[in-house]
């Protein structure tokens, strides 16, 4: 399993977030790790499809909170989530993370980690997941996708994931008028995306972030 140096601290709003000396990148944001991805992720993105069964694909495991959330606000959409990480974080570090006690599913946040990788795993009975381990573009994550959540590291400290190649294949998995979200807003990413056969808008980002893209397949 490959693994990169991470060190833990706490972001604005009291949740977790980690950081990546060699890259000098954060998973998530130091003004409030949670909040912005009920931000970016939940509020413009799953609360914005309105189907009983949503597939989501994850670009960026992470820590998982953006499939905690996820699961915190489905309500009674039943999830089908699919989820790419090339350098999964280990148990032991995922166990101090507190998002499961802040969000109380603690034994549902572990269960994401615990969970085998490489095959469909069901959780509960409204939410199904597969973490695919290794590198988005050397793999082929099942269609139909409705629901894009894009959590790369930045353009700017992994450019080969912000490109028109992956974009491109991401759109060949969506139906027809599903929904990608992603906190970057960078004009090059948005020329990108509409160059790889999306419609995008600009969104009002959260705390301490001006926009965020929101992107819909034609």
């Amino acid at each position: 399993m490959n693994q990169i140096k991470t060190e833990l601290i706490v972001s604005e709003d009291g949740s977790h977030t980690l950081y990546v000396p060699e890259l000098d990148e954060h998973y998530h944001s130091v003004h409030g790790a949670i909040r912005e991805s009920e931000h970016v992720y939940i509020k413009a993105g799953l609360l914005h499809i309105n189907r009983p069964t949503v597939n989501i694909l994850e670009i960026g495991f992470g820590t998982g909170l953006n499939a905690l959330l996820t699961r915190v606000h489905a309500h009674d959409k039943h999830i089908r989530y699919q989820t790419v990480e090339k350098y999964p974080i280990n148990n032991h570090l995922a166990e101090k993370i507190n998002y499961g006690t802040t969000l109380g599913q603690p034994e549902f946040f572990k269960a994401l980690h615990a969970s085998d990788w490489n095959q469909w795993q069901p959780l509960t009975p409204n939410f199904e997941l597969l973490k695919w381990e290794g590198d988005f573009r050397d793999l082929t994550p099942q269609a139909p996708i409705d629901l894009v959540y894009f959590d790369a590291f930045g353009p700017d400290k992994h450019p080969d994931l912000w490109c028109n190649e992956v974009f491109n294949k991401i759109n060949q998995l969506m139906t027809p008028g599903a929904t990608l979200v992603t906190y970057c807003a960078k004009g090059s990413v948005r020329r990108m995306l509409n160059t790889c056969d999306f419609e995008t808008e600009r969104l009002p980002g959260p705390p301490h972030k001006r926009e965020m893209l929101r992107a819909t397949k034609k």
